[in-house]
């Protein structure tokens, strides 16, 4: 776990340097990548590229702090890795809040991501299944769930910016598709490419 310049940051992997983010400017930005679970209470903005994973976007509108975490796989488990699983992920994601002084009553969610990127692969099923855990986690928890792009074949590039709640999605290239099914399979961390190189844009 790092924490810097008051964002709570657990990391599932120690992150390679991104090409070309040397230039970027001293804003809070951080890419959650597969198992990840980042939080703030200061403005900042949190990455992430999503095949069949999904991420959940929690604020907390009143203190203007959110988080979110990138889930492989839907349910739970124990060992190291279980940030990459639903319900750690979420427990964790909501946890982290707390402690930050967000009113787990005020909690709103955002959810993206859980296509089926490649039909006829195994991701597909994947897909369907953690974005059918994230509607049932957040109900059973009583989570309101005010945005969602959920399913579908396209990945999607989201950014998050933890003052204000936004959420800009845009969706991948079609020729970087089979990178992030690899990169999922294998639990890799996906890198994320520049926004010029993004299609579609949607704002939530």
């Amino acid at each position: 776990m790092s924490r810097e310049r008051n964002i709570s940051h657990h990391a599932a992997h120690t992150p390679d340097r991104l090409p070309g983010r040397g230039h970027l400017p001293l804003l809070n930005r951080v890419c959650v990548y597969t198992g990840d679970v980042a939080t703030s209470i200061h403005p900042a903005v949190l990455d992430a590229l999503l095949g069949s994973c999904v991420a959940v976007c929690l604020y907390d509108p009143h203190l203007r702090a959110g988080g979110m975490n990138h889930i492989l796989l839907p349910g739970s488990c124990q060992g190291s890795s279980c940030t990459r699983f639903g319900v750690h992920a979420m427990e964790l994601l909501i946890n982290e809040l707390m402690k930050q002084g967000a009113d787990r009553r005020k909690l709103v969610a955002k959810a993206f991501g859980g296509a089926n990127v490649l039909p006829g692969m195994v991701t597909a099923a994947i897909g369907d299944d953690n974005a059918r855990f994230v509607h049932e986690f957040l109900s059973t928890e009583r989570i309101p769930l005010v945005a969602q792009r959920l399913g579908g074949d396209k990945a999607v590039h989201v950014r998050f910016n933890t003052d204000t709640g936004r959420v800009v999605v845009r969706t991948v290239d079609g020729s970087r598709l089979p990178q992030i099914v690899q990169a999922e399979a294998s639990y890799w961390r996906s890198h994320l490419d520049d926004a010029d190189s993004s299609g579609d844009i949607t704002l939530f």
